[in-house]
């Protein structure tokens, strides 16, 4: 079983580039099913989920080739609409395919998807905005049947801003007829990514990052070229990492305009962070300080996917912090092995109250999911002796290379285990 070995105790120090966006680069996979060409991604992370994917797309007819950390993808030859059970338990974001196949065969075939288990994350959402734009679905034994041979534009209004609904519907409306409005749209800087890799492809399309896209459907489009976004969630762990260990570290690539939120919370506990035009400079010198209430919401709200990490930097803060999920209703389940640890927290429903500890202590844990281990890495660097993080397959979801990336900026990290 793989494990990753921590030795806590050490400052960090020295840079390293931060990877592309997982959560860009899945959808945007997705996308190129509407070209029936082929599309290069450039700076396209080695992940998991990133395979799973790429396992989907051949799955499909499509083909699929690595040189460095370039993606050639290649969507002639697509000769399938239907996606296995397998393939689709792999991760949540595989139902990302739904729309981009719709709009490619007019039909499509596959079960809901899986990842890690977060509480409910239904895609009624993306079924009923599927729907609005033509397609009939129907569900039988787990297995959604869906046709749309004319998907006609329309106006969406949706309920929430919810992120893969809105690519849904992105993907989908390119290959419906005339204009397309999603309102109330998702916010996120993942989005405005595939919105500019759609365009750069040749599709009509405008508003990304407001809460309101147009999509023109009906064009054809053609073979690019794409840079993946830099990822911020990666980001965020790496600056909460020299938060929680101390020291100083440059972040090459990291917009401090996508992590406003996060950097506002570490910089009030007292890290210094500078951004100029290569990145992000975080350092932390001094003990942490508490903060006031740290609150999940949409973007540009404080990120779901930082709350862990953040809670682990601040366990050994003066003062108590008070952590307030409000998009996943499961998404505590690192706090019992952070507690392992030497952690004060006490949860009550959507609410965690961070009491600083004077000692953390290096233990045996297991990952729970992505972000919930990432968090356990992050709390190891403060802790004193060695942690071993268990099942770390959920992490290498999300992170490209983490002992890596740690080992640059002076951890004493190792991967063990096959």
């Amino acid at each position: 079983m793989s494990q990753f070995q921590i030795e806590g105790g050490t400052q960090l120090s020295g840079e390293l580039s931060v990877q592309g966006a997982k959560n860009s680069v899945l959808p945007i996979l997705a996308a190129t099913l509407l070209n029936r060409d082929e599309t290069v991604l450039l700076g396209c992370p080695h992940l998991r989920d990133v395979d799973a994917s790429v396992e989907i797309l051949q799955s499909l007819g499509c083909g699929a080739q690595w040189e460095g950390n370039s993606l050639a993808v290649n969507t002639a030859g697509l000769n399938k609409s239907t996606i296995s059970d397998r393939l689709m338990r792999e991760m949540r974001s595989s139902a990302i395919f739904l729309g981009a196949i719709l709009a490619r065969c007019g039909e499509a075939e596959l079960s809901y998807p899986g990842g890690c288990e977060l509480g409910p994350r239904p895609i009624d959402l993306h079924l009923a905005g599927l729907r609005t734009l033509g397609a009939e679905i129907r569900e039988e034994g787990g297995i959604l049947h869906c046709k749309a041979r004319h998907l006609k534009g329309c106006t969406v209004v949706l309920s929430m801003p919810s992120v893969g609904a809105t690519e849904n519907l992105m993907l989908a409306a390119c290959g419906a007829e005339g204009t397309t409005s999603i309102v109330n749209a998702a916010r996120e800087p993942e989005i405005l990514d595939l919105q500019n890799y759609l365009a750069a492809c040749g599709v009509p399309i405008k508003g990304a990052g407001s809460s309101a896209i147009t999509v023109v459907g009906g064009k054809r489009l053609h073979k690019c070229t794409y840079s993946i976004m830099p990822d911020r969630i990666a980001a965020a762990t790496y600056l909460c990492a020299v938060a929680s260990a101390g020291g100083e570290a440059r972040l090459l690539r990291a917009q401090e305009e996508h992590l406003a939120t996060v950097t506002a919370v570490l910089r009030e506990s007292g890290c210094s962070i500078v951004s100029d035009d290569e990145g992000l400079v975080c350092r932390r010198t001094e003990k942490l300080r508490a903060v006031h209430p740290v609150r999940t919401a949409p973007y540009p709200g404080f990120p779901t996917d930082a709350q862990a990490i953040l809670m682990a930097a601040l366990l050994k803060s003066d003062g108590a912090t008070v952590f307030e999920e409000n998009i996943f209703s499961d998404r505590y389940r690192h706090v019992d092995e952070l507690t392992r640890m030497g952690g004060n927290i006490r949860v009550a429903g959507r609410v965690a109250v961070v009491m600083g500890a004077d000692r953390l202590r290096g233990a045996k844990v297991r990952a729970t999911d992505l972000r919930g281990g990432a968090a356990l890495c992050v709390a190891a660097l403060a802790a004193e002796g060695l942690t071993q993080v268990e099942e770390i397959h959920h992490i290498e979801r999300g992170y490209e290379d983490l002992v890596r990336d740690f080992t640059l900026l002076g951890a004493q990290i190792f991967r063990t285990g096959e």
